[in-house]
């Protein structure tokens, strides 16, 4: 005889007879809402569906190893880059003092804004008085 004629039936699957009755409410895991292991198994997801679910035959020696070499290469191309954007110091130089310039530049500007009319006429005639007594002498 079949073991189910020995054993009662559940009375629960029959139908919802008692619906006052509270049911039960499925108790939350505190460890899968946790964030670290929703992105572990994000992770792990995606990594099934790159590479399959065979898993690797590497050890995990030879993959860390992988990993440094990438991590240097990555690192040395970087500097290649960075070395090949890399001002000399001559044009260094040259950018500094034509930063200079302009601001010397900026500066008398603003002088001349600021100063007034008369200055301005005086500064004029002395030019042109300086100018004149240069053509007498020569």
């Amino acid at each position: 005889p079949p073991v189910s004629s020995y054993v009662p039936q559940p009375d629960y699957l029959e139908g919802d007879e008692d619906e006052d009755l509270i049911k039960p409410k499925k108790l939350v895991n505190p460890i899968k809402t946790s964030r670290s292991h929703q992105e572990l198994h994000r992770e792990l997801l995606s990594s099934c569906k790159r590479t399959g679910v065979t898993v690797e035959m590497k050890p995990e020696l030879h993959r860390v190893l992988e990993s440094r070499k990438r991590d240097q290469l990555i690192k040395q191309r970087k500097q290649e880059d960075d070395a090949r954007r890399k001002i000399s110091p001559l044009e260094a130089e040259l950018l500094k003092r034509h930063k200079k310039l302009e601001e010397q530049q900026e500066k008398e500007q603003e002088e001349n804004l600021k100063a007034p009319e008369f200055v301005k006429v005086k500064e004029n005639l002395r030019r042109t008085s300086f100018q004149g007594k240069d053509e007498k002498e020569v």
